[in-house]
């Protein structure tokens, strides 16, 4: 049996979740009411019921994320919130906080978040151990690192593998509790990563002023799919549950066609969904909102990844402004552009900048507001008004199930039974008395044609095959009315008959991988504690949201290296690197200040509040 492989489009809504699944998505995962990681992405139960309906028409699935971290006083709603998703249909919960484990629970599949430590073999089959079906590894993970997981265990594997990048580990950032007690594992980040900073050296000497230090670019591994499918990923999830139409439906598009292009005519793996998408667009990732683009350490550390000018979007490469005219440009490539377009580019101040085309008159790009450009500035186009336009109508991606019509007769009249392409059958019939056409010409052309009339259904009619005895002559309208009939009632039996895997977590005791938690396990409720050391764990630190100490924690852990950004890196760039930096180096914004701290042996990044008393390592040579 093929294993099937999926793509997971994010849901912000109703709405954009019923597009995800037009455009491709073989499965999405949204966030329901409460105790989703994103708090502005919220969604009432009934509108995930309808979402439920949707996608498993198409038998696609609906993942809801419940990953936040949860207190005591949380856990009765919580559970009756898994309990009414359970009941509506959903397929799977994301989850964070293993309190969850210990709830009384509906048969309801469990992933494990990427912010539960799936970051080695021995937390991911711990996991798959205690009942997870399916981990969502870490970020920072590598090609080999998942081959060893994948050995460790036959757990399902989910990899982001678009969108953007936290550049913490995943539930280790504590920069917006610190910041203004707003907390990332509660639903709340502020998103500190992505503001301006200055950073010193050791003498107190400014070495880069006022740039986005933290912030990164978004990720790309659309040409890893093949790669990551070896090395043992089932799941290639989008990031973006705030995110607008045009970039969930362009991003799915894309990998839609780039995973289909792999699984032609592949007799080991198959798409885990049903029915085929038609575009009137050409999807490009780089038309909706983007950093710049990096493969993150999928395959180790090979690059830069920072992206210091701007977080905002980048967008689309143009080309070079040419000329400056009186009141526009000549900018290289301009027949690409339209009216109404966002550009962006780098100003003489070194600052990203933008403006808005009014109008493009023979080779003349002239804005809304004029801005002096020098020759040479080169020119990212940041939102793209016609392929906007184009995406965002409800035809721009269009999903159908394949379906084989026969029409035959009875002893009293006539019969339409359909097929579709996962076998499920739908019949109806009329009675009706056989006559005779008044003229000799066959009536069956003109039969097939209103059969293959699918309309607005879910259905795409690719075969018909009509077996009479005689020419007989039949209404349009009886035609037309049995078409309806057996393709409503298949919308019917393809949603009752869809199996939902189902599971029933069961209370284990096999040893956790370590039998000391510090509070980046997030441990925020009793119910967790007992679960932990009913696994054997001795010593549990508090989460950081509750034991925060002001001026003197660590805030981030990141495999993102601001040393590495700068050239500076022992350890890769010893032919480059020049003079050593004084350390300790820090981060300020505002009156927010921050201490980097160096772990070359793990190759990792701590970023510490400003009274915090470090020690630091030799660097490797």
């Amino acid at each position: 049996m093929k294993k099937k492989i999926e793509i997971l489009s994010p849901a912000k809504n109703l709405i954009q979740g019923m597009a995800a699944i037009n455009a491709g998505a073989d499965a999405v995962y949204i966030g329901a009411p409460q105790f989703g990681a994103r708090s502005n992405a919220t969604n009432s139960v009934e509108d995930i019921a309808e979402l439920v309906h949707y996608a498993h028409l198409f038998k696609a699935r609906v993942f809801v994320v419940v990953n936040t971290i949860l207190y005591d006083n949380e856990l009765e709603d919580c559970k009756k919130l898994i309990h009414h998703l359970y009941d509506i249909g959903v397929d799977a919960l994301i989850v964070q906080d293993m309190a969850i484990m210990e709830l009384d629970l509906p048969p309801i599949v469990i992933h494990a978040s990427t912010q539960a430590n799936n970051r080695d073999p021995k937390h991911v089959k711990f996991l798959a151990d205690a009942g997870m079906k399916r981990v969502v590894l870490a970020r920072e993970l590598n090609l080999d690192q998942i081959k060893d997981i994948h050995k460790a265990t036959d757990v399902e594997l989910e990899f982001f593998v678009s969108g953007a990048l936290c550049v913490s580990f995943s539930g280790n950032c504590y920069m917006s509790v610190a910041n203004g007690e707003r907390s990332a594992n509660r639903g709340s980040c502020a998103q500190n990563c992505r503001l301006p900073y200055n950073l010193t050296d050791g003498t107190g000497k400014t070495l880069i002023a006022n740039s986005h230090l933290l912030s990164i670019k978004d990720l790309d591994l659309s040409d890893q799919l093949p790669n990551l499918i070896e090395a043992g990923i089932t799941s290639f999830k989008i990031e973006g549950r705030l995110k607008d139409m045009v970039y969930v439906k362009n991003n799915t598009s894309y990998l839609r066609k780039k995973l289909d292009t792999f699984l032609e005519n592949n007799e080991t793996y198959q798409k885990a969904s049903s029915g085929r998408t038609s575009y009137n667009f050409e999807a490009e990732m780089d038309r909706s909102f983007n950093r710049g683009y990096t493969d993150y350490f999928v395959n180790k550390r090979v690059e830069k990844i920072g992206t210091w000018e701007s977080p905002k979007s980048q967008g689309q490469l143009i080309g070079k402004l040419i000329e400056t005219k009186a009141n526009g440009y000549v900018i290289e490539n301009y027949e690409k552009l339209n009216n109404g377009d966002g550009l962006c580019f780098t100003n003489d101040e070194g600052v990203v900048d933008g403006l808005q085309i009014n109008i493009i008159v023979n080779n003349i790009v002239v804005p809304n507001t004029f801005k002096s450009l020098k020759p040479g500035t080169v020119i990212y186009r940041n939102s793209d008004a016609a392929f906007n336009k184009l995406v965002e109508r409800e035809d721009s991606a269009v999903r159908k199930i394949g379906v084989q019509l026969k029409f035959t007769e009875t002893s009293d009249g006539f019969q339409l039974l359909a097929v579709d392409e996962d076998g499920h059958k739908s019949v109806s019939s009329f009675k009706a008395n056989k006559e005779p056409a008044k003229n000799e010409e066959s009536t069956l052309p003109n039969i097939k044609k209103n059969l293959a009339k699918a309309g607005n259904t879910p259905f795409v009619v690719d075969d018909i095959e009509v077996v009479f005895s005689g020419n007989w002559f039949l209404p349009i309208s009886k035609i037309n009315e049995i078409r309806r009939e057996v393709l409503e009632q298949l919308i019917h039996i393809r949603v009752k008959d869809y199996h939902r895997e189902e599971f029933q977590i069961t209370k284990t005791d096999h040893p956790y991988p370590v039998t000391q938690l510090d509070f980046t396990y997030n441990v925020s409720n009793q119910l967790a504690r007992t679960f932990y050391k009913r696994h054997g764990v001795t010593e549990i630190e508090k989460a950081f949201e509750l034991q925060w100490e002001p001026g003197k924690s660590r805030v981030m852990t990141t495999k993102y290296c601001v040393k590495y950004e700068l050239g500076k890196c022992a350890r890769f760039q010893r032919a480059t690197m020049g003079e050593k930096v004084v350390e300790p180096l820090v981060l300020k914004h505002g009156e927010n200040e921050y201490k980097l701290k160096f772990n070359c042996k793990p190759c990792e990044m701590e970023i510490w509040e400003k009274d915090a008393d470090l020690e630091f390592e030799e660097e490797e040579d």
